[in-house]
């Protein structure tokens, strides 16, 4: 099991893949708000645990164990996120809060997530029924 440090590089690897066809070590390292160095110590160890292949100086490709956990930890973001849009949070917090919880859930309880998002998507009635009941809180809450 990745720790949620090496969960992070693994996702921002992948998606920078997805994105660019590649991912270097300067580009990790700037999507990731860390040193170089961090990275090339983090590359080594997710090299070591056979999430990816690293040469110095060549670059990485993500091995068949790190493209699915990529895949999977980028999908779990992402539907922590429209899930968090979903039930009403404000968009200049969602990043921050996805990075504050998705570590800490199950996959079980991401796979429940996955259904509510499911439940209200299928019928947009459903998201207006939240709306409402959210107005009349915050409506509750100023009185």
């Amino acid at each position: 099991m990745p720790t949620p440090s090496m969960e992070d590089y693994i996702e921002q690897i992948y998606k920078l893949i997805e994105e660019k066809g590649y991912a270097r070590v300067s580009d990790i390292a700037e999507a990731l708000s860390v040193h170089p160095s961090s990275v090339t110590k983090m590359v080594q160890k997710l090299d070591k645990d056979e999430y990816l292949v690293y040469e110095k100086y060549r670059g990485l490709v993500l091995t068949k164990k790190g493209h699915k956990t990529g895949q999977r930890l980028l999908y779990r973001h992402e539907l922590l996120e429209q899930f968090l849009r979903i039930i009403g949070v404000k968009e200049e917090n969602i990043y921050h809060d996805v990075e504050g919880i998705e570590h800490h859930l199950s996959w079980d309880a991401i796979d429940r997530v996955g259904d509510l998002v499911q439940f209200f998507e299928e019928d947009q009635k459903r998201i207006q029924a939240l709306l409402h009941v959210q107005k009349q809180n915050v409506h509750n809450e100023s009185n």
